[in-house]
């Protein structure tokens, strides 16, 4: 009787289970991580949880810790144990190990550093991991660079899908439109054909917008970790605000704190120690070692002794080291010359670049596209009353969809050129 009841009693809690575990399981991504309506503050986020180039900057930190622990540690002893007199008639001795006639000995021995070898091998561990920390903070500045503008580039493939799918529609009504009005002999089918050329080519230009988006969505996936879910990456945003950028005050101040930079600077601490290390090497060493003997066949079987030992350095002294280490720490130092003035150069670069995407976004906003929207809209007009041709008709119409485009890609060039200027004076992204 108990089992078919303990059987009842499992199906009948068993559905209220199952309800209850499917309620328990998200429906859908969170917010922050919902592809289909992904802001640039969930992109980042995304960015910094996902990202291999970060999860390999912090592999590299691991590893140099452990670098670190190893090289403060201080060297470990050696134990050595002796046996000496064998032979056949001895070992066969009816007597225990100990009374043997077998002469054994036992030595404990430390090697004793000297010339702060070992201070100096940590001090160069923390600089090389210190140079690891910084080297993860560039690889985030730049990576997270990298990652706004596929989104932006993503942003802007989005606009000329929309404005190409726009201009295809207005191609479509123009064609249903003119073949009524051929019919009732208004315009020559020469008009008409024209016409449905320019919608074939709108046709064309929607599908190669259309694979931009595509291969848009798959390289911004790749920073997101969203490889799967790529096709439906959809980026939801505003271009940047244009506003007055003020250039910094002290460029050598700003160059000094960026990570690069300061990875350099590490670097070139290492290399100083490093050579310090190889230097220290001609600073002898001593051995000094405790030994236990015990002979069983001598009236004194049991005795203590100490040794002392140290290298002679009469053929080789080090020489090829240190020469080694100096010209290290020679190109530690042009190295960190070269990434200051790399670092100069991003910044001028950057500088000049976000001034010129600044006009340009100037004059599509304040001018062109004013200006080609009233000629687009004025031909309309005339062309619908007969006032002029569909030559003048379909040259107003590409330069309106022209000139839409080329805005768009002025506001992503500033956007990018934005993020580009913020990185390069390291304001692009918060440290991990």
């Amino acid at each position: 009787m108990r089992k078919p009841l303990l059987i009842w009693l499992v199906l009948a809690v068993l559905p209220g289970s199952m309800h209850y575990a499917n309620a328990a399981e998200p429906s859908a991504l969170p917010a922050a991580a919902d592809p289909e309506h992904l802001t640039l503050e969930a992109a980042e986020q995304l960015f910094r949880d996902h990202s291999r180039e970060l999860l390999a900057g912090k592999r590299a930190i691991e590893i140099a810790e452990a670098d670190r622990i190893t090289a403060a540690q201080r060297p470990n002893p050696t134990l050595a144990a002796s046996a000496s007199a064998l032979n056949s008639t001895n070992w066969s001795a009816a007597s225990g190990f100990r009374d043997k006639p077998i002469d054994t000995g036992v030595q404990l021995s430390q090697l004793i550093e000297r010339g702060n070898k070992r201070q100096l091998r940590t001090e160069a561990a923390q600089s090389s991991l210190d140079a690891a920390r910084d080297d993860l903070q560039d690889v985030l500045r730049q990576q997270t660079l990298a990652m706004r503008g596929a989104f932006y580039d993503l942003l802007l493939t989005q606009e000329r899908v929309r404005v190409s799918q726009d201009t295809l529609e207005l191609f479509r009504r123009s064609v249903d439109a003119a073949q009524l009005r051929l019919r009732s002999g208004d315009i020559a089918a020469s008009d008409l054909s024209r016409l449905k050329v320019d919608a074939l080519r709108a046709e064309n230009d929607v599908r190669q917008t259309q694979a931009e988006r595509e291969k848009a969505q798959v390289t911004l996936a790749y920073f997101l970790g969203l490889e799967k879910s790529a096709a439906r990456i959809h980026a939801e945003g505003e271009w940047p605000a244009l506003g007055s950028v003020l250039p910094p005050k002290n460029i050598d101040e700003i160059v000094d704190q960026r990570s690069d930079v300061q990875a350099a600077r590490q670097r070139l601490e290492a290399a100083k120690k490093t050579r310090d290390l190889a230097r220290a090497a001609r600073v002898h060493d001593v051995t000094v070692g405790v030994q236990y003997d015990h002979f069983p066949t001598q009236i004194t079987n049991n005795t203590f002794g100490v040794s002392v030992s140290v290298p002679l350095f009469l053929f080789y002294n080090f020489d090829g080291e240190i020469k080694r280490a100096e010209v290290s720490v020679n190109s530690a130092e042009e190295e960190m010359e070269r990434v200051r003035a790399l670092a100069h150069a991003e910044i001028a670069r950057s500088r000049a670049d976000l001034e010129s995407a600044q006009d340009r976004v100037r004059r599509y906003t304040d001018e062109l596209l004013k200006e080609a929207q009233r000629a687009a809209a004025a031909a309309e007009y005339a062309y619908k009353r007969g006032a002029v041709g569909v030559t003048d008709l379909l040259d107003a119409r590409r330069t309106w969809y022209a000139t839409r485009l080329d805005a768009a890609s002025a506001q992503a060039d500033y956007a990018k050129a934005l993020a580009a200027w913020r990185a390069a004076i390291g304001a692009g992204a918060t440290p991990l």
